[in-house]
C-alpha cells in the first residue's frame, strides 16, 4: 500500500536537505507512485517556496542530455530546473563544499538570451536567433538523495540536481560559429579529466534549449530574456573535494574555472 503524495511537505523537505546538509533516502523507494508530473510539481512548489523567501529566478538548466545518462535513468528526454541568484559564483571564486553535500563539477555552454523563447514549436535556429551570447560554464551539480541514487523523478523534484553556477567572463556571439563543433577540455587540479564538444549535447547545445522552451510550455512558463540558460554537460561529471580546483577551456568560448575550500 502505497504512502499518498504530499508535494509541499516533499519540497519542504529537500529544501531542508538542501540547508541542512543532511541527505534523505530516494523519493521513488518511499512512494511508488511517484510519477514525472508529481516530481515537476515538487519541484515548482520548492520554487515558489524560495521565491517567497525573497530568492530570484536567473536562468535555467538542463539535465540529461547525453543517451548515455538517459539510457542510465531509463528515460528518453531530458530534464531541468531552476537557477536562483544565490547559485551563481563569480569566475575563479572559491566554493565552500562545507555547504553542499555530493557535489561534482560539469563543463557546459550557457546561452544568456536577449529575447525570450516560449514554446512550442521552438527551433534551433529560434533559439540561436534569440542569443544574445554563449558562455564558458561550471556546473556544480548536488543531489539531495543519499549517495546520487536517484531514479528520474527523484532528481526532477530535487531541482534536477542543481546547486551552483560558475561563468566565465568572455561572451560570444553565436552568428558564424557552429556549437556543435565547439571543443572542451575539463581539468581538475591541472591534470585532464575528460574531453567534450558541443555535439555531446543533443546533437546541439541549441537544440537542448530549445527543448527546454517547447517542454515549459507544459508549465505555462516562458524562457525570458537576460536568463542564463545551462545546456547540458559535454562530458562526465567528475566528484568534487575541498582543495581540488576546475578549469574548462573551450575553442573559441574562453575559459572558466573553480576552487572548492
Amino acid at each position: 500500500m502505497s504512502i499518498p503524495l504530499n508535494i509541499e511537505a516533499l519540497a519542504t523537505e529537500l529544501l531542508r536537505a538542501q540547508q541542512e546538509c543532511t541527505p534523505l533516502e530516494p523519493l521513488t523507494e518511499r512512494f511508488s507512485d511517484l510519477s514525472i508530473a508529481h516530481a515537476y510539481q515538487i519541484q515548482l512548489a520548492a520554487v515558489r517556496t524560495r521565491l517567497g523567501e525573497g530568492r530570484r529566478v536567473v536562468g535555467k538548466k538542463i539535465g540529461l542530455t547525453s543517451k548515455a545518462m538517459q539510457d542510465l535513468l531509463g528515460v528518453h528526454e531530458p530534464d531541468y530546473g531552476h537557477l536562483f541568484d544565490d547559485m551563481v559564483v563569480s569566475n575563479g571564486q572559491p566554493i565552500a563544499v562545507n555547504k553542499l553535500l555530493q557535489p561534482r563539477c560539469e563543463g557546459e555552454i550557457a546561452f544568456l538570451l536577449e529575447r525570450d523563447l516560449r514554446g512550442p514549436g521552438v527551433t534551433i535556429a529560434d533559439v540561436l536567433a534569440a542569443t544574445n551570447a554563449v558562455i564558458p560554464a561550471l556546473e556544480i551539480v548536488d543531489s539531495r538523495i543519499r549517495d546520487w541514487k536517484i531514479k528520474i523523478q527523484d532528481t526532477i523534484a530535487d531541482n534536477a540536481a542543481s546547486a551552483r553556477v560558475v561563468l566565465g567572463d568572455k561572451l560570444t556571439p553565436v552568428h558564424d560559429l557552429d556549437l556543435r563543433l565547439v571543443g572542451m577540455v575539463l581539468m581538475k587540479n591541472g591534470y585532464i579529466v575528460a574531453t567534450g564538444a558541443g555535439a555531446a549535447v543533443l546533437g546541439h547545445p541549441a537544440a537542448s534549449v530549445a527543448w527546454l522552451a517547447n517542454k515549459l510550455h507544459e508549465f505555462d512558463i516562458t524562457l525570458k530574456a537576460g536568463e542564463i540558460v545551462l545546456s547540458g554537460s559535454l562530458t562526465t561529471a567528475p566528484p568534487v573535494a575541498a582543495g581540488d580546483h576546475f578549469r574548462a577551456d573551450f575553442d573559441r568560448l574562453g575559459s572558466v574555472s573553480a576552487c572548492f575550500v
